[in-house]
């Protein structure tokens, strides 16, 4: 059994050159590399339209990158809620009965 494969072909769309080319270990995809004025300026796995072209030759300008920030940022407290308590303040320990003692911590692990 032969599997046939696409022959690449070479066309045009507005002022871009188009050539498709068979994409390896496949029997049925191209790949359409897009060239301006014998320059390559990308490709794509499907056929490119006139505006992927020109987003290929002039793509849109992107945001400056921005750090990762982790902020708690709480939200305003409900009316008549109590305020908050430092985060150094610890709640008050409660006092053992007489005669029990903490649990000893076990290396086994």
């Amino acid at each position: 059994m032969t599997i046939p494969i696409l022959v690449g072909r070479r066309f045009s769309v507005g002022k871009f050159q188009i050539v498709a080319t068979p994409i390896a270990h496949s029997a049925h995809m191209l790949r359409y590399t897009v060239f301006l004025d014998g320059k390559r300026i990308g490709a794509m796995a499907s056929v490119p339209s006139e505006s992927d072209c020109r987003w290929l030759h002039k793509p849109p300008p992107t945001p400056p990158l921005v750090p990762f920030q982790y902020v708690y940022r709480p939200g305003r407290p409900k009316k008549g809620a109590p305020p908050r308590a430092p985060l150094d303040a610890q709640a008050p320990r409660e006092e053992l009965p007489h005669g029990m003692a903490f649990p000893q911590p076990t290396d086994e692990r």
